[in-house]
This record gives structure tokens, C-alpha cells and sequence, in this order.
């Protein structure tokens, strides 16, 4: 896989801009990329859109295979530091670190970190003293690639066409 994917993309793709019910070619997209080896997740983030009973998590569950293990020996090596890092931050919330550590998040960065793929997040930096624990500040940290939604399509050079 190249890149992986957070869970934000999934809910703002079905929540707004590619409605599974007005842009279905967009989740076919999804499927044939994942089929061919150019998209992946993580069981976290199954985890995350499967517990609901939205059309999102009808999707994901009938995908499973789509999402990969994290309990590989280097991603628990690179979580740790990715948790030791934030937990040491001298401006992040302790509310902050704690929901961040408690999500798939860190786990996402740590799979990347490990595999050498792009993550695709809708998540936005934010400035370095800011108490807020964001995925592009931590992929930066880390050096980890990190794109959203629209560079992915780019790159991809995804066509939805009539």
C-alpha cells in the first residue's frame, strides 16, 4: 500500500461531499485502489466506522480485509515513540493527549511510519504552541508524508465522470 487512509476522510466523504447516495463511483474508487494495492487502513479505524449503524458503517463492514493489523513488532515500536513524544509535549492538553493516544491516530502514524506510506487525512496543522495534538504536527515530527482527500484524487488521477 501507499497510502493510508484516517478515519476523517471516510466521514467527510459520506457525510458531504461523496454521499454514497449521489456519488457512488467515489466509494467504487475506494474499492478498485484498495484492490489494487494503492490504499489501505487500519483496524482501528474500522473499529471507529464500524461501531454505528450509518450507511458509512454498513460500508466498512463489508470490507474488513481493507483494513490492516497494527501488532507487528516495528508499528508497537513507533507507536511508543509516537506516544512518548506527545505525552512529553511541554504544550499539548492533557485532555488532548489522552484522546489522541486513545484513537487510532497515533497507531495510523505508526503504520505509516513503519511501511513508508502516505497518510491521507483531512486534519490541519496547527502552530507549534498549540495544546491541540493534530496528525499533520505528529507526521511532521516523525517525518511521515501526509496529504488529504483531494491531493490522494490528484495523484491518483481519480475520474467520476457521467
Amino acid at each position: 500500500m501507499k497510502y493510508l487512509l484516517d478515519a476523517n476522510t471516510y466521514i467527510q466523504a459520506m457525510n458531504t461531499y461523496y454521499h454514497v447516495d449521489f456519488c457512488p463511483a467515489y466509494w467504487d474508487w475506494l474499492d478498485r485502489q484498495f484492490s489494487q494495492g494503492e490504499l489501505a487502513s487500519i483496524i482501528m479505524v474500522y473499529d471507529e466506522l464500524a461501531d454505528d449503524k450509518d450507511a458509512l458503517a454498513i460500508w466498512v463492514k463489508q470490507r474488513k480485509n481493507q483494513f490492516i493489523a497494527v501488532d507487528d513488532a516495528l508499528t508497537q515500536q513507533a507507536f511508543s515513540s509516537i506516544a512518548n513524544y506527545t505525552a512529553q509535549h511541554p504544550y499539548f492538553n492533557q485532555s488532548e493527549v489522552d484522546r489522541f493516544l486513545a484513537g487510532a491516530d497515533p497507531w495510523l502514524i505508526a503504520k505509516a511510519k513503519t511501511t513508508g506510506a502516505i497518510l491521507v487525512t483531512q486534519e490541519k496543522s496547527v502552530g507549534t504552541n498549540s495544546t491541540k495534538v493534530k496528525i499533520p504536527n505528529i507526521c511532521q515530527q516523525f517525518a511521515v508524508d501526509h496529504i488529504d482527500t483531494f491531493e490522494l484524487l490528484s495523484r491518483l488521477k481519480a475520474k467520476f465522470i457521467l
